[in-house]
């Protein structure tokens, strides 16, 4: 039987909501081990005069907990 824990990471982009994700995903691997899923808790976009500047998103990374 495994336990998990989760973190949550928020991380952005000017491309897209799909690169903040990827962005994410990726600085949570330099630290984290044993990651089993990411859940996007939100999604928002940072707008200047009219015009979306930066993609945020905020993640649930689940990982498993080693013994």
């Amino acid at each position: 039987m495994s336990v998990s824990s989760v973190s949550t990471v928020v991380a952005s982009s000017t491309k897209s909501f799909q690169n903040a994700l990827e962005k994410g995903l990726d600085r949570a691997r330099k630290t984290l081990r044993g990651i089993q899923a990411v859940e996007v808790s939100q999604e928002r976009a940072l707008v200047e005069m009219g015009e979306i500047k930066q993609y945020v998103v905020e993640l649930k990374v689940i990982f498993i907990l080693e013994d």
